[in-house]
């Protein structure tokens, strides 16, 4: 069973892309959303020029390259970010996960990774009543796992079901550089922020290149010479649901 079908994000042959449903009664789209006036806005969004000398970090999914079959960037973060799959849904957390986008009308489906999309407006944050939930100057969105009381309102709040809670503790530690997952707290995908630190990318993003599909670019949304600026200045993309108005920093092109 893939991980949508468990997360039941989409119904198969029912859903049509401008309803299909990615958390808490959120749609991929808004229905009286004008595809093209979205496109413009991400991009002018997404290059608005904060403090010089800063990076903010952003990623693009090209849905063109990203296959069915490829789970590369999911077993990746798994790997990297010691996110267990115990093969029950009630137990299993999503740092990043497939789903299936079925248009209504026919035509092909399309398939693209979701993983929390480090808005600039993080609504997350904002009901966090202990600070646990806050921004890198980066942009990056973390959890301090030791101030987290696992009341799992930013998991209500977070429109994009981007966050996860650790039901069941696992002896699995794949990966020393990232902390043991603890039991009782909140999760999500940290755009793999250790890596960055080090000058390296994402797991995810590692994971997609060496596939061959080279679907994702990641990079500094600051720095015009980066190649995810130019990317968005010569490619229309657009955010998940940027009608919220909560600036999303991962872009998808190809939906």
């Amino acid at each position: 069973m893939s991980e949508l079908d468990r997360r039941s994000l989409l119904k198969m042959g029912a859903a049509a892309i401008a309803g299909t449903v990615i958390g808490n009664g959120i749609t991929l789209y808004s229905a009286s959303a004008h595809a093209g006036e979205e496109q413009n806005a991400s991009a002018d969004t997404a290059l608005e020029i904060p403090p010089k000398g800063k990076a903010r970090w952003g990623m693009v999914i090209d849905n063109n390259k990203c296959t069915a079959q490829c789970t590369a960037c999911t077993a990746a973060c798994r790997t990297e970010n010691n996110v267990p799959a115990f093969g029950d849904e009630r137990y299993d957390g999503h740092w990043i996960r497939k789903v299936t986008l079925t248009p209504e009308r026919g035509g092909p489906e399309k398939h693209l990774p979701l993983l929390c999309n480090h808005c600039e407006q993080p609504p997350c944050q904002h009901v966090c009543p202990v600070a646990a939930t806050f921004t890198r100057h980066d942009g990056i969105v973390m959890i301090d796992k030791h101030r987290c009381i696992g009341c799992r309102y930013c998991m209500i709040a977070c429109p994009y079901k981007a966050r996860t809670f650790v039901f069941k503790e696992t002896t699995e530690w794949t990966n020393r550089d990232v902390p043991k997952r603890s039991h009782g707290v909140v999760e999500k995908c940290t755009f793999c922020a250790h890596r960055i630190d080090q000058g390296k990318i994402p797991a995810c993003v590692e994971a997609c290149d060496k596939s061959g599909e080279r679907a994702m670019i990641f990079g500094d949304l600051n720095n015009p010479e980066s190649a995810i600026v130019k990317y968005i200045r010569a490619v229309a993309t657009k955010g998940v649901r940027e009608d919220l108005g909560l600036e999303p920093k991962v872009f998808y092109t190809g939906i």
